[in-house]
């Protein structure tokens, strides 16, 4: 972790010297650090080249920067917290303070912390209708999956969904990827495990458990919906 820093502060130094504020954040500060971990990094700037973001290698690091302005990280903040899913409040939430010249980076590292912990926006009527309908739709798809192949697909794609299903009911942040089991292990710990268990099943040949703790699912988040379902 150590390294980590001196290489994320030594970056921030040569290219950002007029920045305001600095967070590295990511895998590398837990112990979840592998050997592919990067370091990402939010550097905050008055203004130009600000906003970017860019993917490097520095001394043997990869690195991904993301360079804004206060106003660029409000909105960005904003955009991504409607999705139910910010890696930038969790990033500056959680992550290491690097530099803060005039305490910007405190008040938004304090800001991020109290957005994080209120949660998402909840599910409206309408989102949660429609999340039941195509989960329900994909359920019967995998009963009457005879392809090896298609199956793998499936159970993919019903994966993902079941998991962002109940953490959208239970009003957690969505993540992406190794995020996504992240954030379901952290909030149902039971599900995370019987979704991912009988999905390795699944794929394997065997769908009728994977197909069972979908539909447990489904019933926590008000049944299945297919007949009658329309949009208006």
């Amino acid at each position: 972790m150590d390294d980590a820093m001196l290489t994320a502060r030594e970056l921030v130094r040569d290219r950002f010297p007029a920045a305001r504020a600095a967070f590295l954040a990511g895998s590398v500060l837990t112990d979840r650090r592998t050997p592919t971990s990067d370091l990402d990094i939010v550097v905050l700037l008055d203004g130009p080249p600000a906003p970017y973001r860019e993917s490097l290698v520095y001394r043997s690091w990869p690195v991904e920067l993301f360079v804004q302005t206060e106003a660029v990280w409000r909105s960005f903040a904003d955009q991504e917290t409607a999705k139910r899913s910010s890696s930038l409040l969790s990033m500056c939430a959680d992550g290491m303070l690097l530099v803060d010249t005039d305490g910007l980076g405190a008040s938004l590292q304090s800001e991020a912390r109290e957005r994080w912990a209120a949660g998402p926006p909840p599910l409206s009527d309408r989102e949660r209708d429609y999340q039941r309908y195509v989960l329900t739709d994909l359920l019967d798809d995998l009963r009457g999956c005879a392809d090896p192949a298609e199956r793998v697909y499936l159970v993919s794609h019903m994966l993902q969904r079941a998991s962002e299903l109940v953490l959208q009911v239970g009003g957690h942040w969505l993540g992406g990827g190794k995020w996504l089991s992240r954030r379901l292990a952290a909030a149902d710990p039971r599900v995370h495990r019987a979704l991912s268990e009988a999905a390795t099943q699944a794929i394997a040949g065997n769908a009728k458990i994977f197909a069972t703790v979908v539909a447990e699912v489904l019933d926590q988040a008000g049944g299945p919906l297919w007949d009658g379902y329309a949009v208006r």
